[in-house]
């Protein structure tokens, strides 16, 4: 999980609340790109319906990491080269097994059931970029952008400057004042 267990629920409940929200917000525009360079592929080209779809996912899959990585995940970034080649290798895999799951999805309902429409491939598209989001939200929260860990002091700070006492911590002594000593 990404949420620091140290945290109350309310608080847990609303930072899921906001990272649902940014990751809607990047998955909605990404629906509309891989929504959009699909039709477009398939009413400019004779391409097969999957492969149409295939290149519009991994058109959709670059503007997602880009804001997954800038926008929804930004505060856990980690700059140092080795996370950022860790973050981009499990963003890829994983978005390769959602691109699988959907356009399994409109694989089965074009060759499988023989619905090829225009309205049914929009429409099992769609069902099919909504099974995926599902696993993709997952596995991205837990494996890919993963949350920092949030240094003691840090957070200490961060409960009073929202006016939760700090009473789990107990607090520092002052340290004594130097006194000046004579000089003979």
């Amino acid at each position: 999980m990404s949420t620091p267990k140290n945290v109350p629920a309310l608080e847990r409940i609303r930072g899921m609340a906001r990272e649902v929200a940014k990751f809607g917000a990047v998955g909605g525009l990404g629906v509309l790109v891989n929504m959009g360079v699909f039709n477009l592929i398939r009413s400019t080209t004779d391409l097969q319906v999957v492969r149409a779809s295939v290149i519009a996912t991994v058109v959709a899959i670059a503007s997602n990491y880009l804001g997954f990585r800038y926008f929804a995940y930004r505060d856990r970034a980690d700059n140092s080269s080795h996370t950022r080649t860790r973050e981009l290798t499990l963003f890829a895999a994983f978005s390769v097994i959602g691109l699988v799951i959907e356009n399994g999805v409109l694989y089965t309902a074009t060759y499988g059931l023989g619905w090829d429409g225009s309205l049914a491939t929009n429409f099992f598209k769609f069902a099919g970029i909504g099974i995926a989001t599902i696993f993709r939200f997952w596995s991205y929260r837990t494996w890919v952008f993963k949350a920092l860990p949030v240094p003691a002091a840090a957070s200490l700070v961060v409960e009073q400057r929202d006016g939760q006492a700090a009473a789990a911590a107990p607090a520092a002594p002052l340290a004594p004042e130097p006194t000046a000593t004579p000089v003979r």
